[in-house]
């Protein structure tokens, strides 16, 4: 395939509620362009883009596929994304780089959670997006509902270009107010006929083109005079300021289709190439210095690697759009990241698992290549000399989190190894060893989410036998009164002796507390505990008791106490420790001995001073439906969670609040069963607060047990 210019170059994200019909979609949209000679489905297994085994077994995408085909004169390139927000990070880094959103909705079901989903990263990329109202042929199918749906959660913009004639199992036509013509379809698709809009739905039919030369000429001041004039604007008259609409988000054209019967799907595809918007038309990306960069092929080959991956019959991938300049083979680029050096030293179009070799990209296509050395995702390379550094996509934080335990625990090493891999494919996917807790912790965005990393692991190496557990909590300890402490480490065996004295107030630390009463502070560190929260150490010290040379021992002393809290083993915080007063010995008197003590005063002071045990609170926002809202509200209380409010966004509830983290294990499967896939959620860490007693109770008798075991 030849190199196309920039302005012949579409790149298109297919979105959409998981069932809303997108591969099916792609699947017409690469039939009617000739670039298959038959059309897969869902259910034979023999889709071009879901052909992972994975993704062929339960019947939807997992995994973003990339396919290109040539309409007219136009090369388009289509990115198919999951529907599933537990894979929301192979939607986001394919939005990143498509100039055009295709929302598809499915006309049964209207719009759903998933597409509410969709729409925020729509939203924060400003990707001008054409609807398409899919399955019209279904006996369920409510067109009108849908398109009201829209409207209301997406705004007034959305705007109709095609209505179906017949909907549901007659389906058999398309009314386009654009072009005034009724498309008329035999019965098994394909090829429509022209034919005149029907009597009965003509005054419908010019009512939506009136409403649509609005939209468009409405921020055109030269359409507009020219609508006036003639009270009519043909489809070419209309393309110009149609295009920049659809740039600026002032319309989003919504179309119609049978995917399953490709009926629609050519029409969409030559709307596309005559009003969707080219690489260089949209605004340009953005560099790490806030400047912009232009999408010129005649500038330097400037490269964005959005998503690699490891395929068993290519090898590993890196998928990259050119933002700058002319790609060609052999081409040496400096990686921004890490200033390693990398050769391209071939380049690809892909139709799923298909490659297809070309010699050169121009700016604004995208392309894959192979065995680069260092280039993960959210990598920029760029020629020898060329600082540019496009900013990098930036990836939601997990929603679940769990535990890895491997049955040898020798293959742990290998176990981390290949998680690590997997990371660096799917940002999403976070990975990280807790010295805290002791646990390899794995965190992504939903159960989903970690079945595929665990059949992905297995895929890499089917002998590592592992399970996921239930992770530990990273509690915190704390205490709620003041109190004094005095201890005394004395030791002699034989020589030099250990002797050392410290007397100490402790009290609970806040922002803004007045000195300590009736003690002569000396000097005092403020300490950033690297796990939150302060240690501030006060030396008060008068007339020599304890040498200063010695404070930094008893400072360490304490440090090591805090580490390993008295309750439940977990980190101390918010301390304020005064030491006033002491003795030592003129020989058996060192740092050791001032350690030992200072770590008893604390521990002795600490259990006396009302301790208490503080748990990690996160921040929730579930998106559901109206109608369960009740089984959702009702399953958050019995987490113990503390509503903060409830918001509307079009016809569904977001109820945020505030949940304890040991409450939230699978949360996002249970919300899944109680809203039968109608409801999300995201989380995010807010606070630690004081855990119920009862609750408290519970831990340090269950820690206790297992220290005695």
């Amino acid at each position: 395939m030849k190199a196309f210019e920039t302005n012949n170059i579409k790149n298109l994200a297919l979105l959409g509620h998981q069932g809303s019909g997108k591969t099916t979609l792609a699947e017409a949209m690469l039939f009617e362009a000739g670039e298959t000679t038959r059309r897969g489905t869902v259910e034979n297994q023999n889709t071009v883009s879901d052909y992972h085994e994975i993704e062929q077994r339960r019947g939807n995408s997992v995994f973003a596929s990339l396919m290109h085909l040539k309409w007219k004169e136009d090369k388009i390139n289509i990115i198919d994304t999951p529907g599933f927000d537990d894979f929301i990070g192979e939607v986001i880094a394919s939005l990143r780089v498509a100039d055009l959103g295709i929302m598809v909705l499915n006309a049964q079901n209207g719009v759903e959670v998933g597409t509410e989903i969709m729409w925020e990263y729509v939203q924060k990329f400003q990707t001008p997006t054409v609807f398409v109202v899919n399955q019209v042929d279904n006996d369920k199918a409510n067109f009108d509902d849908t398109v009201d749906q829209a409207k209301a959660r997406f705004g007034t913009n959305v705007t109709v270009v095609q209505f179906p004639y017949n909907p549901g199992n007659n389906f058999n036509g398309i009314v386009d107010v654009l072009k005034m013509v009724m498309y008329q379809f035999p019965d098994d698709g394909g090829k429509p006929e022209k034919v005149e809009i029907p009597k009965d739905v003509r005054g419908k039919a010019e009512d939506l083109h009136n409403e649509l030369i609005e939209a468009i000429a409405v921020n055109d001041e030269s359409l507009m005079e020219l609508y006036f004039e003639q009270g009519e604007l043909s489809e070419n008259e209309m393309a110009g300021g149609l295009k920049t609409a659809i740039v600026q988000q002032d319309i989003f054209p919504l179309f119609c289709c049978s995917a399953k019967q490709n009926m629609g799907s050519g029409r969409v595809l030559g709307f596309i190439a005559d009003h969707g918007p080219a690489p260089n038309e949209v605004p340009p990306i953005k560099t790490t210095k806030g400047e912009e960069l232009k999408c010129d092929s005649d500038g330097d080959p400037v490269l964005f690697v959005y998503k690699t991956a490891h395929e068993q019959n290519l090898g590993n991938l890196s998928f990259f759009k050119v933002y700058s300049g002319t790609l060609t083979t052999g081409t040496d680029l400096i990686n921004a990241s890490n200033g390693s050096h990398e050769r391209i030293n071939q380049i690809y179009n892909l139709n799923g698992k298909q490659r297809v070799n070309l010699n050169e990209l121009k700016a604004g296509d995208i392309g894959v290549t192979v065995k680069l050395k260092a280039a993960g995702s959210n990598t920029t390379l760029a020629p020898k000399g060329n600082d540019t550094v496009i900013e990098p996509i930036v990836f939601p934080s997990p929603r679940i989190r769990v535990a890895i335990e491997a049955e040898n625990k020798a293959d742990m090493e290998k176990l981390a190894q290949i998680l690590n891999q997997l990371h660096g494919e799917d940002p999403t996917l976070q990975v990280d060893f807790s010295k805290e807790l002791k646990q390899t912790l794995v965190s992504g965005q939903g159960e989903l989410h970690l079945q595929l990393t665990k059949w992905r692991i297995n895929e890499l190496n089917s002998k590592l036998a592992f399970d996921y557990i239930r992770p530990k909590i990273e509690f915190r300890e704390t205490i709620t009164k003041s109190t004094n402490s005095v201890y005394r480490h004395k030791k002699q065996s034989g020589g030099a002796g250990q002797f050392g004295e410290v007397h100490m107030l402790i009290e609970p630390y806040y922002e803004g507390m007045p000195a300590p009463k009736d003690l002569n502070v000396r000097n005092t560190d403020e300490i950033d505990l690297p796990w939150g929260g302060k240690l501030v150490f006060n030396n008060c010290i008068v007339g020599g008791s304890i040498d200063a040379k010695y404070m930094n021992a008893i400072t360490k002393g304490i440090m090591e106490k805090m580490e390993d809290g008295p309750l439940t083993g977990s980190y101390v915080r918010d301390i304020r420790v005064s030491v006033y007063d002491g003795k030592m010995h003129p020989v058996d008197s060192n740092d050791m001995a001032f350690k030992l003590a200072a770590s008893q005063a604390f521990k002795n002071g600490f259990q006396d001073a009302k301790p208490q045990l503080m748990e990690p609170l996160y921040d929730v926002e579930v998106m559901v439906t109206e109608e369960g809202m009740g089984d959702v509200m009702g399953d958050l209380q019995t987490r113990r969670a503390m509503i903060m409010g409830m918001e509307v966004a079009g016809h569904y509830q977001i109820i945020k609040a505030k949940v304890p983290l040991m409450e939230l294990y699978k949360y996002s499967s249970t919300l899944r069963s109680l809203s039968q896939g109608r409801a999300k959620h995201k989380q995010a860490f807010a606070e630690y607060a004081a855990v119920p007693r009862e609750i408290q109770e519970e831990l340090i008798a269950a820690h206790k047990g297992n220290d005695e075991e």
